[in-house]
């Protein structure tokens, strides 16, 4: 036998002797080191250190196993065994400091903090003279003596930007407590019409410093992309999320609409033809905008095609109004392959994900991409852009494109379908202007309707079949609702109106007096599961949304899931309590 080799009394490091059967036969007194117990013989080696004996033979030389016990770290090591005719001999080696010594060195990586103050030139121009001076200084007050309280030199600052330095100690104290500094700052008073917040990228990288600023910037860019007041903190591998508990602001200077519009215009007159898609199975925004930013192509001259394979019933009426007007070429996604070549432009509108779009496999064959949307960045959106015209502040990716419109040209070239269809987007998006319309929504509703939208009509392209209607009905009455005030309610009606149908049962539901948030699940004809989320905002439904795989703003958003309707709720619950017991924490 092996152990009839060893004299483990004779070792110089802590050692026992394990049977085939797991229990300890024999240890030496420097055993003593490791565990405080006496007479650890005959006792099962897995109940007294978690590891099983397979754990430590199936180890290979790059594998360290590790305990920690009388505040040290001890690293075990096999001999032999264990088999039915052989025990083994397992050695503790005190690897204390060399773990120590990892932890200091893994502490002490840099990390790169940026942070913006959100609508800095909208603040600015709302506060009144003596708060102008004000506000960015109790802001500078606040980002300074939080940096200080993790001992984080901020390396520069201007009025609106700082640049800190700390270590991956100190950044998993700062994620740990939530990125204080937002709430800190939420509280500012500014006697404004809107809150002051701020949008922070922290980056760490084991590549280098470069590339750790580079995602400090990433990071900082998402925030802002997903509408500020919150903080994203990225890595070699993974995107974490904190804060985000305000809607987006609204940008009153329309400065960046125009450039904009002069690049999408520079874009397509220097291609040889254009491709347009949204998401797949397009709503009314999504067809919307992209029959506008189809008629911004023809208006220049450009060979245009929208790319759409499948749609819904919902979008019957006014799929079948372009249709019959012979205008608009649409094609499937096998002939859209087939048609782009090196000057080919994609114009991606109301989606910026490239898993949810028509077609992804034209982001990697077009050279040059344009994103318009209004959805909130997410962690896996188009990263290869060549515009990325992405506003979370907007109603609906229709408002983008009617803005841009109307800097392309002075003329008003838009047919009345054209019109129609994208109010009708805006219309959709903001539960006909009762969420998330600012007043650049409704300049843009204006000059559609000056452009010709008959909004009676408009109101034709959101009549449903009695079917439809019956369900919507049910699911209303049959909903619950909690003491947290959450509605819930189910649909069963397993068409492709089942998104439709969800969101508007949702909508709904926010109507009733003391709802905070509604979610609604259902089951498509395809049996995928549905879930619509809404809020009044003292909820984010877009984080909630997130975690199931989904997305949209804060205070709508939805998801596509695979698991069952019960099961979702089940999801959906867990994280409503987590949030509730989050929340309870904060206000103690």
């Amino acid at each position: 036998m092996l152990t009839e080799n060893y004299s483990i009394e004779r070792f110089p490091l802590p050692a026992c002797i394990v049977g085939s059967d797991g229990i300890i036969k024999q240890a030496n007194e420097l055993m003593g080191e490791v565990f405080i117990y006496n007479e650890i013989e005959g006792t099962n080696f897995f109940t007294l250190t978690g590891v099983k004996l397979s754990q430590l033979h199936c180890a290979d030389k790059e594998t360290e196993t590790t305990i920690g016990r009388n505040d040290k770290t001890f690293a075990m090591k096999l001999i032999g065994g264990p088999t039915e005719e052989d025990d083994a001999v397992v050695v503790f080696l005190d690897v204390t400091e060399r773990i120590e010594l990892r932890k200091r060195n893994e502490d002490n990586k840099p990390v790169v903090i940026m942070v913006s103050i959100d609508n800095y030139d909208e603040l600015m121009s709302a506060t009144t003279e003596d708060s102008k001076r004000a506000v960015p200084t109790e802001v500078d007050r606040i980002v300074r003596k939080w940096a200080d309280e993790y001992n984080s030199p901020i390396l520069s600052s201007e009025e609106e930007e700082y640049v800190i330095l700390t270590n991956r100690g100190m950044a998993a104290k700062i994620r740990e407590d939530n990125f204080s500094v937002l709430d800190e700052v939420r509280q500012i008073e500014a006697k404004i019409d809107f809150p002051v917040s701020l949008s922070i990228g922290m980056g760490s990288s084991d590549v280098s410093l470069i590339e750790t600023k580079d995602l400090a910037e990433a990071a900082r860019e998402l925030a802002l992309g997903r509408g500020g007041d919150q903080a994203v903190y990225k890595d070699d591998e993974q995107t974490y999320h904190f804060g985000g508990t305000l809607q987006s602001m609204e940008k009153n200077n329309r400065g960046r609409s125009r450039i904009i519009a002069h690049a999408i215009k520079r874009l397509i007159n220097e291609s040889s033809s254009v491709l347009v898609m949204g998401h797949k199975l397009p709503d009314m925004d999504c067809f919307g905008s992209a029959l506008g930013a189809y008629r911004i192509c023809e208006y220049l001259g450009k060979d245009v095609h929208i790319v759409l394979e499948e749609r819904n019933e919902a979008l019957d009426a006014i799929y079948t109004a372009a249709e019959e007007t012979e205008a608009y070429r649409i094609i499937k996604r096998k002939k859209a392959l087939e048609i782009v070549n090196d000057k080919t432009l994609l114009i991606v509108v109301d989606s910026n994900r490239p898993s949810i779009v028509e077609c992804p496999e034209l982001l990697d064959v077009c050279q040059k991409t344009i994103v318009i949307d209004h959805h909130r960045l997410a962690d896996d959106s188009i990263s290869n852009a060549t515009i990325a015209y992405v506003e979370s502040y907007a109603s609906s990716a229709s408002e983008l494109i009617t803005e841009v419109i109307q800097h392309i040209s002075q003329k008003r070239f838009i047919t009345k379908l054209e019109a129609e269809a994208m109010l009708a987007g805006i219309m959709v998006d903001t539960n006909s202007y009762s969420i998330r319309s600012g007043v650049r929504t409704f300049e843009a509703a204006a000059w559609l309707k000056r452009a010709g939208a008959d909004t009676s009509r408009v109101k034709s392209f959101f009549q449903t079949d009695i079917s439809a209607f019956q369900a919507k009905a049910k699911a209303v009455a049959n909903a619950e609702y909690t003491p947290m005030g959450i509605a819930f309610a189910t649909t069963d009606c397993y068409t492709s109106d089942a998104q439709i149908i969800n969101a508007q049962v949702a909508d709904e539901l926010l109507t009733v007096k003391g709802v905070k948030a509604s979610f609604v699940i259902g089951r498509n004809d395809k049996l995928q599961t549905l879930v619509n989320a809404r809020s009044l905002g003292d909820i984010n439904v877009q984080v909630i949304m997130e975690k199931l795989g989904g997305g949209g703003h804060l205070t709508a958003a939805a998801a596509q899931l695979r698991i069952s309707p019960e099961e979702a709720r089940e999801e959906i619950d867990k994280m409503l309590r987590k949030l509730n017991e989050d929340n309870s924490d904060k206000n103690e």
